[in-house]
C-alpha cells in the first residue's frame, strides 16, 4: 500500500475524489477494523478539507458581490 498523499496539498477536486473512492471502499465492507478506521479517519479529513475549499471560495463570491455593488 502507497504512502497517503498530505491532504493540504489536494485540490477539491482530488480531495473530492478521494473521498467518494474512501465511502465506496468502506461501503464494500470487508475490511478489518483497523482499516475500516483508517479509512473514516482519512475519509474525516478529506471532508474537512472539501470544506475549507467551499468557505474560502464562499467568501471569495461574497467579496466579489460586495465590491461589485
Amino acid at each position: 500500500m502507497s504512502k497517503p498523499t498530505d491532504i493540504t496539498k489536494l485540490t477539491f477536486e482530488e480531495a473530492r475524489d478521494e473521498l467518494a473512492g474512501v465511502v465506496a471502499n468502506l461501503e464494500s465492507g470487508g475490511h478489518s477494523l483497523e482499516t475500516s478506521l483508517a479509512l473514516w479517519e482519512r475519509g474525516e479529513l478529506l471532508a474537512a478539507h472539501c470544506q475549507q475549499w467551499l468557505d474560502s471560495a464562499r467568501k471569495q463570491i461574497v467579496t466579489a458581490e460586495s465590491a461589485s455593488e
